[in-house]
């Protein structure tokens, strides 16, 4: 016998509902559909401040764990059984598909590019490439992945790295510490046609890898644009929109397309019109704003600060409610972090969220 929930919908009548699996619960819930309560999910689930994932870590480079098709899957399946997470997202880096152009790059700890990419000759010699030909394993992971998640009914989400975010650090070289990418945002004043052809060229490679993980078993994927926030809303128009556009044009129809803005509350408005389905929003944004700015046409996802996965239980769970209160009136609602999980996150933080989520409906 099924068991019935009742929920409250758009126009404010009551709707019986059966229990979801969380496939139907998270796919429902990206298309603004009726769900029995919000999916839960993290940014960098699957990462070091689980021990089983530090023991599959053991004796490999962060770049060999990504091409590692065995410890991949491993990895990317342990938050599923280990913390209560509702959705797997693939293990991989944003960097990967521009290793596939041809780029040298390392991690020490972080990205390190050994030649950064500032002068006309070396854009030209950038290729965008076939990823299936150039990195292979990561839709070898999406497919083991799949074949997993299948009979237990859990969706998987595929991702890439914003084409803007990528020349952040291929011009740079590296990160930077101070968030700020000077360099970047001086050679946007001085060669703007050299940065509008550049995150032209990375569009077109994010394409093709985000469409090759469609083809491989991804069933939503998710942009990460952490540093778009260094551009004044202007400039994000001009440089990255209409790139942004064409990628959520090529999946459009196929899979729920999800753009995280990091903590851009000053491009709110134009990342709403890149054609997103789901808007993922960081831990400064205020769900309540952009329910009104979203106006229902948008499912939200967010946005607690990482850093409060550190507190009591009960504390997290009115968070957790005071999360899902504020995002009431979203064409949908899935609960995440605003950023990812830190090494330093505590196990039981991170079940306790999970927990909380699913007591929103008592389940």
């Amino acid at each position: 016998m099924e068991t019935l929930v009742f929920i409250a919908t758009a126009g404010r009548s009551w709707e019986a509902i059966r229990l979801l699996t969380p496939e139907e619960r998270f796919l429902r819930s990206c298309k603004g559909q009726p769900v029995d309560r919000p999916p839960v999910w993290l940014m960098r689930q699957a990462g070091r401040y689980l021990p089983e994932y530090r023991e599959v870590r053991s004796g490999v480079t962060f770049l060999e764990m990504c091409a590692d098709v065995e410890r991949a899957v491993e990895v990317s399946l342990q938050p599923i059984d280990l913390v209560g997470s509702e959705v797997v997202i693939l293990f991989s880096d944003i960097f990967i598909p521009i290793l596939g152009m041809g780029v040298d790059l390392e991690f020490s700890p972080g990205p390190i590019i050994s030649e950064p990419i500032r002068e006309w000759s070396q854009l030209n010699e950038l290729r965008v490439k076939d990823p299936e030909k150039t990195v292979p394993y990561v839709f070898e992971i999406i497919r083991r992945l799949r074949g997993a998640l299948e009979s237990r009914h859990i969706p998987l989400v595929g991702f890439a790295g914003s084409p803007f975010t990528l020349a952040c650090y291929l011009l740079n070289g590296k990160g930077d510490p101070t968030g700020e990418f000077s360099l970047v945002k001086e050679l946007a004043d001085r060669d703007p046609d050299f940065l509008i052809d550049l995150i032209k060229k990375l569009g077109e490679e994010t394409i093709l890898y985000l469409r090759a993980q469609v083809d491989a078993g991804a069933q939503a994927v998710q942009l990460f644009d952490t540093w778009a926030r260094i551009l004044t809303e202007s400039q994000y128009r001009r440089f990255v929109l209409p790139v942004i556009k064409k990628i959520a044009k090529s999946i459009s129809g196929r899979v729920p397309f999800v753009l995280f803005g990091g903590e851009a509350c000053h491009l709110v408005q134009p990342m709403l019109e890149s054609g997103c389905d789901v808007f993922s929003a960081g831990s400064s944004m205020s769900l309540r704003d952009l329910v009104r700015l979203t106006g229902g046409k948008v499912t939200l996802q967010g946005n607690l600060p990482p850093d409060e996965l550190n507190l009591p239980p009960e504390k997290l769970f009115n968070r957790v409610r005071e999360m899902a209160n504020e995002a009431e009136g979203a064409r949908g609602y899935i609960v995440n972090l605003g950023h990812g999980c830190r090494p330093d996150t505590p196990v039981a933080g991170v079940r306790s969220f999970t927990d909380a989520v699913r007591a929103l409906a008592g389940t």
